[in-house]
């Protein structure tokens, strides 16, 4: 089973990739499985989400179209904040979606990838603030699958590397969480993309969360164009293995599915 279960296209504000070239891209490399996870970030760009009802028309067209090639599943990619909970509780019952990760891409409306959240803050507080963010996101809210790219404020870390046992009591409550609650996180592979020294989340996390007994496991290559769909995804595979992992997941209906490393 090769399955690349984070992917955007058109629908996200940050790519212009058709969906179906992502699609044939996706038949062309042997994937198994592709699970679209459009942006969805309530309180900074707003009018700039994924558009529901053109998205979920499209993916029932696909799926009908490739349904012998590929199978391909209508998720979502939840950027959320304490304070916009509300709305994604509302999309989240008023749409289909059979897979969704949430995700962490700003606090208090400030983003990372701009570092406007980063600014006035010590490498530390910044850090600090990052993990607080999520574990007081992951304590409210249980609408969602998976836990994406965990440790992704080191791509947007301009004091560069961060110990990971500086954040790992932090971690720790972030996973318990999600472990109590039934959900998973995911390897999200554009660590090589970006050039992190690490995958993403971190070794050191990976194996935390296999210790305090995660199971649940997607692998995802958050592409944004055809180039870098399934990138490593095998690899990483690979890697899992070797740390003692002995399945991932793919999603149906919102439920884990489990395959064989």
């Amino acid at each position: 089973m090769l399955a690349d279960y984070h992917t955007h296209t058109y629908y996200s504000d940050d790519s212009e990739c058709p969906m179906e070239d992502m699609v044939k891209k996706a038949v062309a490399i042997g994937l198994d499985e592709i699970a679209f996870t459009e942006h969805v970030d309530y309180g900074v760009k707003t009018d700039l989400n994924c558009g529901y009802e053109a998205y979920f028309e499209e993916v029932e067209r696909l799926k009908e179209r490739y349904r012998d090639r590929i199978a391909i599943k209508a998720g979502i990619e939840f950027g959320v904040q304490s304070h916009t909970i509300p709305l994604f509780r509302r999309d989240f019952e008023r749409y289909p979606f059979e897979f969704v990760i949430l995700s962490n891409h700003q606090v208090g409306d400030r983003e990372f990838w701009n570092y406007e959240f980063q600014e006035g803050k010590s490498q530390e507080e910044y850090q600090t603030a990052y993990y607080e963010a999520i574990y007081d996101v992951v304590r409210q809210y249980r609408g969602y699958s998976v836990l994406g790219h965990l440790d992704m404020i080191k791509r947007y870390d301009r004091f560069g590397d961060y110990p990971d046992d500086r954040i790992m009591e932090m971690v720790d409550r972030i996973l318990r969480q999600v472990i109590a609650d039934g959900k998973g996180i995911e390897v999200n592979t554009s660590s090589f993309k970006y050039g992190l020294k690490d995958l993403m989340p971190s070794r050191a996390i990976l194996r935390r969360y296999r210790e305090l007994g995660g199971t649940i496991l997607t692998i995802g290559s958050d592409t944004h164009e055809t180039v870098h769909l399934g990138d490593h995804i095998a690899e990483v595979k690979q890697v899992l293995k070797d740390m003692g992992y002995r399945t991932f997941n793919t999603f149906s209906r919102m439920e884990p599915v489990y395959h064989d490393l």
